[in-house]
């Protein structure tokens, strides 16, 4: 075995760790960024270098670093039953716990929940569950799912085929009875449009896909309440009640995916609640745990779990992992923390105001386009001129360079095209917002100065 050794990590990591949507020939010519510690909401890396983490890990860790009570009850469950499946009429008492305990916590009408390792692999899970729902209500040509343009779902071949990423869809053959239509983005309207009209026109293209395709094969619509890694865009409030009611008079069944939004990120338990909207059912990760154990799973309406439960016949469908006794124990920890400290209230009565007033403080920048938040989401367009709207750079580069300037300046945050997003840690201090805009406003400062802009 090789001994640790923080000086040539960097290089092992060049050498042997092939790395998620990275380029690899580049990568390994020029190495990244290896981190080796955190607490609260800042991340550490080899270099000794302390960043406050405006993403949260990847959307995940709402409560920060520094909870001993999910690392304990991880350590306890560890030591008691570290491992244990649930096939074949097994289960452990922590899968058993944490799902009474997560649909306490869920919309009312959810009493089931069938668990993953990820996002990526329950919303694999939510196609066969559609499919099998239909097949035992005699409605065996209902297969197709309808999803939206730049829409992330995870990466295995069926999740990205529900995305609507093009740079990934290149990559792979995409399952043929998926379908997107257009996204709810409204930052570029047709001159005149107002957000609700426009909202109600992206809801009227999944009308049409369905009645193009014929509602008898229509299985499921899927959507993120707020499309988080396509740039957080937040749709018209005209949108989402138009879209449910379209499902509801075709039977289509909604599948609302919470990933990101889950959890109190919106400032509700879940964001189809802030939309005021009722899926069938609900795809869950990251935020379930913090992030300190792999876990996802989908959570089932009594309308879809009562056919299935009550039918008969084996799902043919799990995995190894699925309910793994230590990723639960993280679960009912987490869950534990987001009750009793009402984080969700918290982030609505409290952060997300304060968010939101600083977001709007930057409207005026000479580099942003638009600010848009809800909870603690956020995106800034960078343009080179906020009339036309016209970008700084092609192909999302400025965006790359404000990224680059956050990062050495103290802060993380991403570049999604040509927009930058944020979505700090639930339990951030309105101290630490200040000092995330504080370095956001250094970064977009340095981007404009690189194009040329005054950004006074």
């Amino acid at each position: 075995m090789v001994a640790y050794d923080s000086a040539n990590a960097s290089q092992h990591d060049r050498d042997h760790h092939l790395h998620p949507f990275t380029d690899f020939a580049e990568y390994a010519a020029t190495g990244g960024r290896i981190y080796s510690g955190a607490e609260h909401i800042y991340i550490h890396d080899n270099n000794g270098n302390k960043l406050l983490d405006g993403m949260s890990g990847l959307w995940c860790t709402n409560l920060g670093y520094s909870q001993t009570r999910i690392v304990d009850a991880v350590t306890e469950q560890l030591h008691r039953l570290p491992y244990y499946n649930s096939f074949f009429n097994c289960t452990n008492d922590a899968a058993a716990q944490m799902a009474a305990d997560l649909v306490a916590y869920l919309p009312d009408g959810f009493d089931h929940v069938f668990f993953t390792n990820s996002g990526s692999e329950a919303n694999d899970t939510n196609i066969r569950l559609v499919h099998r729902y239909f097949d035992l209500l005699d409605q065996p040509n209902k297969k197709h799912i309808i999803s939206r343009e730049n829409a992330y779902h995870g990466s295995t071949i069926a999740a990205a085929s529900l995305g609507g990423m093009s740079d990934m869809h290149k990559q792979f053959l995409q399952l043929p009875y998926v379908h997107h239509v257009m996204q709810p983005h409204a930052f570029k309207l047709a001159d005149g449009e107002s957000d609700e009209a426009f909202g109600l026109r992206a809801a009227q293209a999944v009308a049409d896909k369905i009645d193009e395709l014929g509602a008898e094969n229509v299985a499921a619509f899927i959507g993120e309440p707020i499309q988080g890694a396509g740039g957080v865009v937040i749709p018209p409030d005209s949108y989402w009640p138009a879209v449910a009611k379209i499902l509801k008079e075709r039977d289509v069944l909604f599948i609302s995916d919470e990933v990101i939004c889950g959890f109190g990120r919106t400032g509700q338990r879940f964001g189809c609640q802030h939309f005021g909207v009722e899926p069938d059912l609900i795809t869950f990760a990251k935020g379930v745990t913090n992030g300190y154990q792999p876990l996802g799973g989908v959570a089932l309406s009594n309308k879809v779990a009562n056919v299935l439960t009550h039918e008969g016949g084996e799902f043919a469908h799990g995995f190894t992992y699925s309910g793994h006794p230590a990723a639960c124990a993280a679960g009912i920890a987490t869950l534990a923390i987001y009750v009793e400290e009402e984080t969700a209230t918290q982030v609505h009565n409290d952060l997300a105001p304060y968010w939101a007033k600083r977001m709007g403080e930057l409207k005026d920048h000479a580099i942003v386009g638009q600010t848009r938040t809800t909870g603690l989401l956020g995106a800034i367009e960078l343009v080179r001129d906020r009339e036309s709207k016209v970008r700084l750079d092609e192909d999302g580069k400025a965006a790359l360079v404000c990224r680059n300037a956050a990062i050495e300046s103290g802060l993380m945050v991403r570049a999604v095209g040509d927009t930058i997003i944020s979505a700090p840690p639930l339990v951030s201090t309105k101290e630490d917002l200040d000092i995330l805009f504080e370095r956001l406003t250094k970064a977009l400062d340095h981007t404009a100065s690189t194009y040329g802009i005054n950004a006074n």
